[in-house]
């Protein structure tokens, strides 16, 4: 099964250019163990800094949408990373937990900084760079939900009240790891006490030495290695920040939840659908929306939203290219994962199709190397 991962990744292209936006590439339905899924992704920056990815099976579904920030290589690098720890250590462990979670998460991190180490001397800038991580897991009816970082995980469920109206409400899943909440605050400065200026308001929102809004992250080594952080190799990048101890952590927080019959569907995404529409909103469109395409829906009802706090069209919106297209709203990536029936039914499911399935977003939407994987950031033991 490991193979799956390590060769050259399957691009399954559903459709690009959805509804006339060259920017929007989507796979509109699939299926997994325990029901469908759909992505979509759309890119605003220069470079794609987001990335998605599932893995499915007959026993697992595993759902990855890695956020990057300071440019697009360690999204990319946990794209080629994190499942194939979660593969191999559920595999030595007789199958996924918490700790298999948090090792795989933990290898990640480790090899990233591996290839820092290896990097600086010809590319400094790769120490500044980094990636929320947002990682969900279903086998055995067991949802895992894994997460560092502002991206999201929102679960649509059935709840029925005392007049027996059935409603379907939204009930987050993930820890937003973002300082502009007042509770991550809190947590970062009192891990921080003899640091003022630890976290400063700038630039309209709150952030970690007034630099980055996330605490937690996979990567921004300069940031969680103070000997990085005052090595003048970095002055070019920025000024010198000097740190006594590491002020990011790549230690997620993790969800365990036993899936029930009246769990319907789940949406993962970075923040940029979420900087957009609320859970509520998300949750109410999936569930009055045909299955086929739901992502992209998703990502379209992103960018009206988008549009009209710009006061312009959305035809206007499409047209804008990327680089431009980020003053209007940030890249985006939607997976929503359909919960139909238990893991392990003998419904035959698979019976008309391959056993083991992956698709991964591109690279970059519609880039010249878009259909082949990206070798650069592959640490080699």
């Amino acid at each position: 099964m490991l193979e799956t991962f390590t060769r050259p990744l399957e691009r399954c292209f559903g459709g690009g250019g959805g509804g006339g936006d060259g920017l929007l590439w989507h796979m509109d339905l699939k299926p997994h163990a325990s029901g469908d899924y759909s992505i979509a992704v759309v890119q605003a920056n220069s470079l794609l800094e987001d990335q998605g990815q599932v893995f499915t099976s007959p026993s697992a579904t595993y759902v990855g949408v890695y956020d990057g920030h300071g440019g697009p290589e360690a999204s990319r690098f946990i794209t080629h990373h994190l499942f194939p720890f979660l593969n191999k250590f559920a595999t030595e462990q007789g199958g996924l937990s918490a700790e298999v979670i948090k090792r795989a998460f933990d290898a990640t991190e480790e090899q990233f900084l591996h290839l820092v180490k290896q990097s600086c001397a010809a590319r400094p800038q790769i120490a500044l760079v980094g990636s929320c991580c947002l990682v969900g897991a279903i086998a055995n009816d067991v949802l895992y939900v894994a997460n560092l970082g502002d991206s999201r995980a929102v679960l649509g469920r059935r709840v029925s009240d005392n007049r027996k109206s059935i409603q379907v409400v939204a009930e987050r899943l993930s820890v937003d790891h973002n300082v502009g909440d007042e509770e991550v605050r809190k947590e970062v400065e009192a891990l921080h006490p003899d640091d003022s200026h630890i976290v400063v308001y700038t630039r309209g929102v709150w952030r970690i030495k007034g630099i980055i809004q996330v605490s937690r992250s996979i990567g921004d080594v300069y940031l969680k290695k103070p000997e990085l952080s005052r090595d003048p190799l970095f002055r070019q990048f920025g000024s010198l920040i000097h740190l006594k101890r590491p002020v990011m952590t790549a230690e997620p927080s993790i969800l365990i939840r036993k899936l029930k019959p009246d769990d319907l569907f789940l949406i993962f995404a970075s923040d940029g659908l979420w900087e957009q529409l609320s859970d509520e909103a998300a949750v109410e469109i999936v569930l009055k929306s045909p299955r086929v395409g739901i992502a992209k829906r998703l990502v379209r009802a992103a960018l009206q939203e988008a549009a009209k706090k710009r006061e312009m069209k959305y035809e206007e919106l499409k047209r804008t290219e990327k680089g431009a297209r980020r003053y209007l709203h940030d890249d985006i990536t939607v997976v929503v994962i359909y919960l139909d029936h238990p893991l392990g039914s003998s419904n035959g499911r698979f019976k008309n199709h391959r056993v083991v399935d992956f698709t991964s977003a591109p690279v970059d939407i519609f880039s010249p190397n878009v259909g082949e994987a990206d070798d650069s950031f592959r640490v080699i033991a």
